[in-house]
């Protein structure tokens, strides 16, 4: 016999159909379809907030869920929060309206989640939480987390800039002076969106190597919330207000490429008057690394999709998943002889 909410949860997936352009689907009562069934990803709804498209990356990202989506037969109900909080989490409880399996989620901060997982842990509906980390009161909110180790880029980050600087003491001259120069290394930082968890991540891993480190200075460090054209403006006004910049750390692809263009529009060389490290490894990015203009790329994985789906497919079957998982990453750098074998990056 059918229960209330089986009869629901039937009512409100076929709301669904009408609202996502006609999926099939069907009641996950008992004796309608199998765990066996359910494990191959036979009518589980997955709904997924994604923040936005702010980049190469982000797209990339995106498209790797919809892709393995597709490929396993786990349909998704995709909501784009356009990078805005409020967006995102009307987007959650619109999910757990439409009584979803599984909800997943990109936070685009790492606070004010608790109220809405809540509500989703309430209507019997597991979270995960994807490529940025929360912080949360109660960890049973949500499942697992599957991402990048925002700590380690930072800290990888770091010791390629030990290694380059010690290497090449003492500093070579300044443009307004002919003399070498001695002192700290003087860095200057572009950070990703303030109150995220990769933003606070990288910048904290990257502390922890040289904020005790008196061979290097952090003299500047501003947001430019993982956009190009955010790396541009806050670049030129470094360039202004900062003298002697010997390096540049910037949490990720897009902000670099802003900022290389700021350097080349004053006739500095990136990569030989400032050193420039930078996350994610977009091809564009990739690029300057070969040509020179970047010293160190560090990856940040965001073909994250397959993963998603097998951790879904678990949920949705009432199994238990990792608390943790961290997605393989490679660093790339100057004077590797095999980067010219770096198959397309896709993103």
């Amino acid at each position: 016999m059918r229960t209330r909410r089986q009869d629901y949860r039937a009512a409100a997936r076929w709301l669904v159909a009408l609202a996502f352009a006609g999926f099939a689907l069907v009641s996950c009562a008992p004796g309608k379809t199998s765990a066996k069934s359910k494990a191959k990803g036979d009518d589980i709804i997955l709904g997924f907030s994604q923040i936005g498209a702010e980049s190469a990356w982000r797209n990339c990202n995106t498209k790797s869920v919809q892709d393995a989506a597709a490929a396993s037969g786990i349909q998704l109900l995709f909501e784009n929060a356009e990078q805005k909080q409020e967006n995102q989490i009307k987007a959650i409880r619109s999910f757990i309206a439409y009584q979803v399996d599984v909800i997943a989620f990109v936070p685009i901060v790492s606070d004010g989640w608790d109220n809405v997982l809540r509500e989703a842990r309430d209507a019997g509906i597991p979270v995960l939480v994807t490529d940025r980390k929360i912080t949360t009161a109660d960890e049973t909110l949500f499942a697992g987390f599957i991402g990048t180790d925002s700590d380690r880029e930072g800290i990888e980050a770091a010791q390629f800039l030990e290694d380059k600087f010690r290497a090449r003491r003492p500093l070579p001259p300044s443009r307004a002076s002919s003399r070498p120069r001695v002192g700290p290394v003087r860095v200057v930082e572009l950070s990703g969106t303030e109150g995220s968890s990769a933003a606070t991540g990288r910048a904290r891993g990257f502390r922890s190597i040289l904020g005790a480190d008196k061979d290097f200075e952090i003299v500047r460090s501003e947001s430019g919330d993982f956009l190009r054209s955010k790396g541009y403006e806050i670049m030129l006004k470094l360039l202004d207000e900062v003298p002697h910049i010997d390096a540049l750390f910037s949490h990720n692809d897009g902000m670099t490429l802003g900022a290389l263009d700021a350097m080349r529009e004053r006739g500095i060389v990136p990569g030989q008057d400032i050193v420039i490290v930078s996350i994610d490894a977009e091809q564009a990015a990739i690029d300057a690394l070969k040509a020179g203009e970047v010293n160190c790329v560090i990856e940040c994985n965001p073909k994250t999709g397959p993963s998603i789906m097998d951790l879904t497919r678990k949920l949705a079957c009432g199994q238990p998943i990792p608390r943790l998982l961290h997605v393989e990453e490679r660093v790339f750098s100057e004077g590797d002889p095999n980067l010219d074998e770096i198959p397309p990056r896709g993103y």
